[in-house]
């Protein structure tokens, strides 16, 4: 059987636009949380903890990108004697389901573990918050980068009470 080539070239001509056809480019769940990765120093700054404490934390990447993971250690610390100096924790920040809303995990030394929601409300700022619902306090995590500089806070909302009390805050630079 011959094809003429006026036909193919109207064949080509008509099935073009599917062979450029895309399908819509899904989010990036991961674009407000990339500002964190690296390895960062950190020194309190304040809160009602009462420690002193310098160390360092960093946000790897880890299985294949689908996993942001939050290692901490300390270098030096002096705090109240209720106070771990010796505290190691974990974070893993991971997407949720098929629409990919970023959840995380918390544990650590101590035997707590937090399950927190994730937002980026603007360029720079990362937001945990632990479940309202939840017994015992609320935990609010913040990140926020400026002019190089990372700060951080762990506040928490006591049952009964609307507003967040820091715990701990610390700041410092990329390493």
């Amino acid at each position: 059987m011959k094809i003429s080539c006026s036909l193919l070239f109207l064949l080509a001509l008509l099935l073009a636009p599917f062979s450029f056809a895309q399908s819509p480019a899904k989010p990036d769940p991961w674009a407000g949380l990339r500002f964190l990765a690296g390895s960062w120093e950190a020194r309190t700054a304040g809160g009602t903890a009462g420690a002193e404490a310098i160390g360092v934390y960093s946000f790897e990447w880890e299985l294949a990108g689908h996993l942001l993971a939050r290692h901490s250690t300390g270098s030096a610390c002096k705090g109240p004697q209720d106070f771990d100096c010796l505290h190691r924790d974990l974070l893993y920040i991971y997407p949720e389901g098929p629409a990919g809303a970023l959840q995380a995990i918390y544990f650590d030394n101590e035997g707590h573990v937090i399950h927190y929601s994730v937002s980026a409300p603007q360029p720079g700022t990362a937001i945990f918050l632990s479940d309202p619902a939840q017994p015992g306090p609320q935990f609010r995590l913040r990140y926020q980068l400026a002019e190089g500089t990372m700060t951080g806070q762990f506040a928490l909302r006591m049952p009964g009470q609307t507003d967040f009390h820091s715990y701990l805050e610390w700041s410092g630079r990329q390493k």
